[in-house]
């Protein structure tokens, strides 16, 4: 079985060995048994807390194969709006709830769940569901083994019990 464990850019690694299709969920994950799409066997051992992003390049153990990384189409919860404080209001409440969201001009987009759509009607938007690839921020999902989930607090807390609610941190 083909192992990767390199994260690999660059114009030499512009033709690819195969195409690797993952899920957000999946493309967080430092080890991952899966398959190209070509059907072939892989394993994923990378440093821990990379996130992969869409057009990445991984580079086999041996050094003998690059594969390309591609975003796979997910169940996604689309907002639309010109109204830029409304959206940045959104992008709060989702924030808040630690909720991956891809901004990108006059759109917000998230994993589709209802409840979080239901806050959002409530904030005055209207989310319509979408199949595409998801891209959210980086923020603490980034290159070079950041913990994955570090969202930039300076005190201590057991993240078991806190609830940041809509009114801050509570504390």
């Amino acid at each position: 079985m083909l192992r990767f464990t390199e994260v690999v850019a660059g114009p030499e690694f512009e033709r690819s060995g195969g195409v690797l299709t993952l899920s957000f969920a999946d493309r967080r994950r430092s080890r991952l048994r899966t398959r190209l799409d070509d059907g072939r066997e892989i394993a994923l051992l990378l440093p821990r807390g990379t996130a992969l992003r869409d057009g990445d390049r991984l580079r086999s153990e041996a050094g003998e194969l690059v594969i390309a990384v591609r975003a796979a189409a997910e169940s996604l919860s689309r907002v639309e709006s010109d109204d830029t404080l409304r959206l940045a209001r959104a992008a709060y409440h989702l924030g808040n709830r630690h909720v991956p969201v891809q901004i990108g001009p006059g759109f917000l987009a998230y994993e589709h769940d209802h409840v979080l759509d239901g806050m959002i009607e409530d904030l005055g938007l209207r989310p319509v569901a979408a199949s595409a690839p998801f891209e959210p921020e980086a923020g603490g999902y980034r290159h070079g083994g950041a913990r994955a989930h570090d969202h930039g607090h300076h005190h201590e807390h057991d993240h078991g019990e806190h609830d940041h609610g809509e009114h801050g941190h509570g504390h």
